[in-house]
């Protein structure tokens, strides 16, 4: 049985590393347009309890593959939710669920959106949520050893430059006013105890990425 997931900023849970993403943290955010899940949770009773009782899921976003478990199908049946992936990825969710794609960006009425940021993944991308000018960076961003958001090249990078690229955009689509916080989706274990990267825009503004 999996630990409850933690309440980690107003209307937003984060759930426990999941195993079958290598790790990977998931997060609930409650919206009074329909609740959002941000990658895949481990799936057992305790979990379907915990996210029926807050009102269910409308949309499940996949920020990319490796957000992606092996539970998906149960979880989307449990949950009668749309799976919204980036159509690079598109191909690795089953025929048999529901599921929206989209290009570049897809919006939602309360600003909230999603938008590709592909390098780690060819699919990869981001949700921005407008209410806590807060951005969900699965593995596009995530900690390093000093805490500050980052990219993480590793064998499996499917276009590091891209990936770059990527990170130095948000720089220029983002300022002070409208990124507070960061939410990524690995290394956690690297904030000491927290589950967001505060003064986000300030620390990813102050990447030196030629040493990256």
């Amino acid at each position: 049985m999996s630990k409850e997931p933690q309440l980690v900023l107003r209307s937003i849970y984060a759930f426990p590393p999941n195993r079958f993403t290598l790790g990977g943290t998931a997060y609930l955010i409650v919206k009074n347009q329909g609740n959002i899940l941000i990658d895949c949770p481990i799936w057992d009773a305790a979990t379907a309890e915990f996210v029926h009782r807050l009102g269910g899921v409308s949309q499940l976003i996949l920020t990319h593959r490796g957000g992606l478990s092996e539970q998906l199908p149960k979880i989307a049946s449990a949950l009668n939710c749309t799976v919204v992936v980036q159509e690079q990825e598109a191909y690795l969710v089953s025929h048999s669920i529901q599921k929206t794609t989209f290009h570049h960006e897809l919006t939602w009425e309360d600003g909230d959106r999603v938008f590709w940021t592909p390098g780690h993944s060819p699919g990869t991308c981001c949700y921005y949520h407008a209410e806590h000018n807060l951005l969900f960076t699965g593995r596009h961003l995530v900690p390093n050893k000093a805490g500050e958001p980052s990219p993480l090249k590793t064998p499996k990078t499917f276009h590091w430059k891209r990936q770059l690229q990527n990170v130095e955009r948000l720089t220029t689509e983002f300022n002070q006013d409208s990124l507070t916080y960061i939410m990524p989706g690995a290394n956690l274990g690297r904030l000491r105890g927290n589950k967001f990267i505060d003064q986000a825009y300030e620390k990813l503004s102050g990447l030196k990425m030629d040493s990256l």
